[in-house]
């Protein structure tokens, strides 16, 4: 009871409301347009979860992310979304494995529970854009080849993604920037597979759940960036 407690208070009111808003939307879409197919209920509610604690900075998020990465590119494979499951097997995953190792060696101040956020800099930003090209043109031909549906939305979300998980890595307040245009690209796929089939609605009402969470994930970094440096700026 105690641990429940400590992790209500953990959160604030502005994130309680945040997740409960997010897991009922979940939660609603599921029950009205799926009632079947329980993983995509279990991914969205563990992807939906892992974004609050992401956006305070908690290395836990990154767990869930691994998680969600091997539940959503199985959801994917069976709609033939193979840039999706390669993206997120091949990429988010291993990365978010990458970033939780990243996230733990630079706690603030020695909190294990807040990492210490990074500003990138000028040349790395220059680095960032050529080496997201490399890859978005490498994956097409990858997608090209796999037959992938709906191309041209998969690419870009290999675009938005890679930069997301890089930035995630790099510890940049920017990363839930890319992750919600990855969210928007990502709805935009998934509408049109709820096309063919109506059950495809519920991962839609995932990734807007997604959106909101990410946008409140930049400002939740930008305060903590601001408090981490408020006193090396005085």
């Amino acid at each position: 009871m105690k641990k429940i407690i400590s992790y209500i208070n953990y959160f604030s009111k502005t994130e309680i409301i945040l997740w409960s808003v997010s897991m009922l939307l979940i939660v609603g879409s599921f029950v009205i347009f799926d009632r079947e197919n329980y993983l995509t209920l279990a991914a969205s509610v563990i992807g939906g979860t892992s974004l609050i604690f992401a956006a305070k900075g908690n290395p836990f998020g990154q767990i869930l992310i691994i998680i969600f990465s091997f539940l959503y590119g199985w959801i994917s494979f069976h709609y033939a979304y193979y840039g999706e499951m390669i993206t997120y097997l091949g990429m988010t995953a291993p990365m978010a494995l990458f970033s939780l190792i990243s996230w733990m060696k630079h706690p603030y101040k020695g909190n294990k529970s807040e990492v210490t956020v990074n500003c990138i800099s000028r040349n790395e930003i220059g680095f960032i854009v050529i080496l997201t090209l490399i890859v978005t043109i490498v994956f097409y031909f990858i997608l090209k080849a796999f037959d992938t549906a709906n191309m041209i939305p998969s690419t870009i979300s290999i675009t938005t993604s890679f930069l997301a998980i890089y930035l995630t890595f790099r510890r940049s307040a920017y990363y839930a920037i890319a992750y919600a245009a990855n969210d928007i690209v990502l709805m935009i796929l998934w509408i049109m597979a709820s096309l063919d089939h109506i059950a495809y609605v519920s991962v839609v009402s995932c990734f807007a759940a997604f959106l909101i969470n990410d946008i409140y994930g930049y400002i939740s970094w930008q305060r903590m960036y601001e408090r981490q440096n408020a006193g090396s700026q005085v």
